[in-house]
């Protein structure tokens, strides 16, 4: 494979690492996202309590003691969905993670091949450098000699 379709293929695959990055780094938002969100959920669900807690003591119907039971049983069911997008969020960044890793794999296998190339077309510049020079060196010597 030559230089210029290597430097063509290291271009492609870092391409594609940054957009395996950027997918990672959104995933990772999401997920810290979602652990605001239950955190949120939890600290309104204790404040609320509190709240019923300190009007029961000042006496409450069951009517509107059932509203409060009520909002509280919803407020524990956004807590669980909250609960399973996090388990989702952390199972995509976990997927996503890996997919940045195999690319990151794959964008040094190609700058590997890329170096192993031009250390190699290196070496025979060299080869050919030391070949003109030692004719150079061969032709003086001769013009001496005459």
């Amino acid at each position: 494979m030559s230089t210029k379709q290597l430097d063509t293929l290291l271009k492609f695959e870092k391409d594609k690492e940054q957009q395996s990055a950027l997918q990672l780094q959104q995933s990772e938002q999401d997920y810290q996202n979602n652990l605001l969100r239950l955190s949120s959920v939890g600290d309104f669900r204790l404040e609320y309590m509190k709240r019923v807690s300190e009007r029961s003591l000042k006496g409450i119907d069951s009517a509107t003691y059932g509203h409060y039971h009520a909002f509280i049983a919803k407020l524990d069911n956004a807590s669980e969905q909250v609960k399973i997008a996090i388990n989702q969020a952390k199972a995509l960044l976990e997927q996503r993670k890996t997919q940045w890793l195999v690319q990151r794999r794959k964008v040094q296998a190609v700058e590997m091949l890329r170096d192993k190339q031009l250390a190699k077309l290196a070496l025979v510049a060299a080869k050919q450098e030391q070949k003109m020079f030692d004719e150079i060196s061969i032709q003086q010597f001769i013009r001496r000699q005459y």
